[in-house]
This record gives structure tokens, sequence and C-alpha cells, in this order.
């Protein structure tokens, strides 16, 4: 008898095997589908251009008081193509003809001397470099 029909505990614990296994979701599967968040914030991420950059302040004889050597990488993260304006001690700016040369290392700017000592400052100082118009 019990071969023919099911008890009623038999069909009740058929049925829960049933719902389990359909709520079973394969996370992997899920995961598939969302994208990783890299490729969500791709499109707006642009690749940022630096404003400016503390680099050190050299003296240098070959050039002259209104021009400024610079390093062509370096330059070229600030944007700096003709013009650029270096900053000592957040109140003396200065503004120069941009010299781009490789020979330069990358995290100095060279300057007359004779121009930076009438204006108090120090060899290898501290500075702000960012790109300017003239």
């Amino acid at each position: 008898m019990s071969s023919e029909t099911p008890t009623p505990s038999q069909e009740a614990r058929a049925s829960e095997s049933e719902v389990k296994t359909e709520r079973r979701i394969d996370v992997k599967k899920l995961l598939t589908v969302v994208p990783p968040p890299a490729m969500l914030f791709a499109e707006k991420a642009k690749p940022k251009q630096l404003h400016e950059k503390r680099i050190r302040l050299r003296y240098s004889n070959d050039v002259s008081p209104e021009e400024a050597k610079i390093c062509s990488k370096l330059a070229k993260e600030l944007g700096i193509e003709n013009a650029l304006e270096i900053t000592v001690a957040g109140k003396k700016r200065f503004r120069f003809r941009a010299v781009i040369d490789d020979s330069v290392p990358y995290d100095y700017v060279y300057v007359n001397p004779d121009l930076m000592k009438q204006h108090g400052v120090a060899d290898n100082s501290m500075c702000t470099i960012r790109r300017a118009s003239l």
C-alpha cells in the first residue's frame, strides 16, 4: 500500500527538496553577468594631467635670465609647451620661457643664478612648477 500512494509527510519532503534545488543558485554564474568595477568606470576615467609638481630648482650659468630648462618628460606631463611658472616658498613667482632639454634630470629645473640670487632664492631650493602662458 505504501508503494502506491505516498503519505503526506513523504509528499512534503519531496516538495521541500524540489524547492531547495530550485533556490540554489550558482554564485559563479551570477558573477559572470556582473562586470568588474574597472569596466564600469573605464569610459569615464581619463588619464589625469598634472597641473603642478614640486621639484628642485638648480642654478645653471648657460641659461639666460628669461629662460628655464626642463626635462621633456616633465614638460609633457605638465603640458608645458612654451612657458612655465615657478613658485618658490609660495611667495616668489617667476615666469620663464621653457627650454625643453633631455639632458636635464626629471626632478630638476635649471634657471639663471644671477636672477635667483637677486631675488634671494638659493640653489637646490624646492619649488612648484606649472604651465603658464606668456
